[in-house]
Protein backbone atom coordinates (compact mmCIF):
# COMPACT_ATOMS: atom_id res chain seq x y z
CA UNK A 1 0.00 0.00 0.00
CA UNK A 2 2.96 2.39 1.23
CA UNK A 3 4.67 1.53 -2.72
CA UNK A 4 1.12 2.29 -4.30
CA UNK A 5 0.49 5.43 -2.34
CA UNK A 6 4.33 6.75 -3.17
CA UNK A 7 3.98 6.01 -7.10
CA UNK A 8 0.37 7.85 -6.89
CA UNK A 9 1.66 11.08 -5.43
CA UNK A 10 5.19 11.20 -7.68
CA UNK A 11 2.79 10.64 -10.77
CA UNK A 12 0.13 13.35 -9.21
CA UNK A 13 3.71 15.72 -8.52
CA UNK A 14 5.06 15.27 -11.99
CA UNK A 15 1.81 16.17 -13.67
CA UNK A 16 1.30 19.54 -11.51
CA UNK A 17 4.84 20.66 -12.29
CA UNK A 18 4.81 19.79 -16.00
CA UNK A 19 1.17 21.77 -15.97
CA UNK A 20 2.49 24.67 -13.66
CA UNK A 21 5.67 25.13 -16.08
CA UNK A 22 3.23 25.31 -19.11
CA UNK A 23 1.42 27.79 -17.29
CA UNK A 24 4.53 30.06 -16.35
CA UNK A 25 5.62 30.12 -20.23
CA UNK A 26 1.66 30.65 -21.57
CA UNK A 27 -0.20 32.47 -18.88
CA UNK A 28 -3.02 32.78 -21.64
CA UNK A 29 -3.56 29.07 -21.94
CA UNK A 30 -6.87 28.15 -21.92
CA UNK A 31 -7.85 24.67 -20.34
CA UNK A 32 -8.14 22.74 -23.45
CA UNK A 33 -4.84 24.47 -24.67
CA UNK A 34 -2.87 23.41 -21.37
CA UNK A 35 -4.23 19.60 -21.55
CA UNK A 36 -3.32 19.44 -24.99
CA UNK A 37 0.18 20.60 -24.61
CA UNK A 38 0.76 18.13 -21.46
CA UNK A 39 -0.72 15.08 -23.40
CA UNK A 40 1.63 15.99 -26.39
CA UNK A 41 4.58 14.50 -24.39
CA UNK A 42 4.26 10.76 -23.85
CA UNK A 43 5.80 10.46 -19.99
CA UNK A 44 3.05 12.43 -19.07
CA UNK A 45 0.10 10.45 -20.96
CA UNK A 46 1.94 7.46 -19.06
CA UNK A 47 1.51 9.57 -15.46
CA UNK A 48 -2.30 10.01 -16.49
CA UNK A 49 -2.57 6.45 -17.38
CA UNK A 50 -1.11 5.67 -13.71
CA UNK A 51 -2.76 7.73 -11.71
CA UNK A 52 -6.82 6.89 -13.33
CA UNK A 53 -5.67 2.84 -12.96
CA UNK A 54 -4.18 3.66 -9.45
CA UNK A 55 -7.74 5.55 -8.67
CA UNK A 56 -9.58 2.92 -10.28
CA UNK A 57 -7.77 0.24 -8.47
CA UNK A 58 -8.19 1.34 -5.24
CA UNK A 59 -11.37 3.36 -5.18
CA UNK A 60 -13.33 2.20 -7.99
CA UNK A 61 -13.13 -1.82 -8.16
CA UNK A 62 -14.08 -2.01 -4.27
CA UNK A 63 -14.76 -5.16 -3.31
CA UNK A 64 -15.92 -6.49 -6.52
CA UNK A 65 -12.58 -7.90 -7.29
Amino acid sequence: MIVSTAFFLLCAAALVLASWRIRLSDPEATVTALFDRLLADRSVRLAVLVVWWWLGWHFLAGQTL
